[in-house]
């Protein structure tokens, strides 16, 4: 049995193999290491790896997240928030809605279990997303709206989750699930706006005392999404939000805090820390089959097994795909009935492009292994939840990722440019 340290000194050496052939043939390099990961956890002589939830959620999300809204211009945030909310938001209910709706009509599950499933598989990953288009010829507005969306749908996500692990245990209340909801977000961006706060004084202070080294100020960066995050955690409320509140006020104000020697010094760290966070996260998503197998009980039919995973894959790749038309084009034939503003409505094409960007990552499968004990008891399908969790992960990440870029290919739809005044991902110029 390996020790936890080999362990993670192992998997690290082959996510750098995976890594360097994934730049040698050409491949996102999630792609490969969720797909290396798999077969190397399949592995009768290899040691099961077991993800621990917990860890993930505290371990890899705060700094993750901060991280990506800290580099999240946020004027661009401002001025494209109405379609951040209509995707992280508006998106993630209405997918939950629709694999619930699948779940509980073809699968048989009860109706808090199957919104529970549609909570979990609903947020896109933009650290995967953005891995898979950083390659390819798509325009930067769409790797900015995949990681504004994705800042915020987690915490969505999470918080209706939440609600159905509290209607599974039989307590609901529509009313209640709406507070809670509000209050739960805003709690969160309070604490990350705070912690934001001061974190920027500390680094002030530490400047005009004459304290600050590189080492210090960079380690207060290290710290700063846990300090966030798990204050807001303890006091139930999104602390996914509190880390991208922080990240996003300390982003713009970094100017006036850095200089641009420790500002670079920083970024290497950083980038650094991402790369070995993503590299984990992703041979660990490969890795995690193999436990869900040998959770599941005796019960399930294989072929029904592979009819699930197929049904709940299909309806998160199609729920995307039939939001983003309404999504593109109602807001903008309101601005024309309501205001008279003529906002050009994006080609379909380019819309459908930004509907095939929604891979599913480590947030999906982190929360399927959380699912908690109810009355002393497992979650009711705990096991069938993660498998299929699994499955729609791998569909959406290998499957979508791998022939995106014959799709943006044979639509025609890439380039840098966006006409001026638009408003959204729907808003690329078809061009080549």
């Amino acid at each position: 049995m390996l020790h936890p340290v080999e362990l993670v000194l192992s998997l690290l050496a082959v996510a750098v193999g995976l890594g360097i052939a994934a730049r040698r043939v050409g491949v996102p390099y999630p792609i490969l290491l969720v797909v290396g990961g798999l077969l190397l956890g399949l592995q009768p002589w290899l040691p099961p790896v077991r993800l621990d939830p917990q860890l993930v959620l505290l371990l890899f999300l705060p700094p993750l997240l901060y991280a990506a809204a800290f580099q999240t211009e946020w004027a661009d945030f401002r001025k494209y928030l109405r379609p951040i909310l209509l995707l992280a938001v508006g998106l993630v209910l209405f997918t939950t809605a629709v694999v619930a709706a699948v779940a509980h009509h073809l699968i048989g599950l009860p109706w808090p279990v199957a919104v529970a499933l549609g909570a979990i598989v609903s947020p896109p990953d933009a650290v995967a997303a953005v891995a898979v288009t950083r390659r390819l010829r798509v325009p930067p507005m769409v790797v900015t709206l995949l990681e504004g969306e994705s800042l915020v749908n987690d915490a969505s996500a999470l918080v209706v989750l939440r609600v159905a692990v509290v209607a599974a245990a039989g307590t609901f209340s529509v009313a209640d699930a709406g507070a809670q909801f509000v209050a739960v977000s805003l709690g969160g961006v309070a604490i990350g706006l705070a912690g934001g706060w001061l974190a920027i004084r500390l680094h002030n202070w530490l400047d005009r005392r004459d304290l600050a080294d590189s080492k210090l100020t960079i380690t207060i960066t290290l710290l700063t999404p846990f300090a966030v995050y798990l204050p807001a955690e303890h006091l139930h409320v999104s602390g996914v939000l509190a880390a991208v509140a922080a990240g996003l006020y300390v982003g713009t104000r970094c100017e006036d805090v850095f200089t641009p020697v420790l500002y670079d010094e920083a970024r290497a760290v950083w980038e650094w820390i991402e790369f070995l966070l993503n590299s984990l996260i992703f041979i660990l998503i490969g890795f995690a089959l193999r436990p869900v197998l040998d959770g599941l009980s005796d019960g399930y039919d294989p072929l029904d097994l592979l009819g699930y995973a197929a049904a709940v894959s299909a309806a998160v790749i199609a729920a995307r795909l039939v939001w983003m038309y309404p999504g593109a084009y109602v807001p903008r034939w309101l601005d024309r009935v309501l205001f008279g503003v003529p906002t050009p409505y994006p080609p379909p094409r380019a819309v459908f492009v930004v509907g095939w960007t929604g891979m599913r990552g480590v947030v999906s499968l982190a929360a399927a292994l959380a699912l908690p004990d109810i009355g002393g008891k497992p979650f009711p399908h705990r096991d069938l939840i993660q498998f299929l969790t699994f499955w729609v992960i791998f569909a959406t990440l290998v499957g979508q990722g791998l022939t995106l870029p014959w799709v943006i290919r044979g639509l025609g739809v890439g380039g840098p440019a966006v006409a001026p005044g638009d408003e959204g991902p729907h808003d690329l110029e078809d061009r080549r």
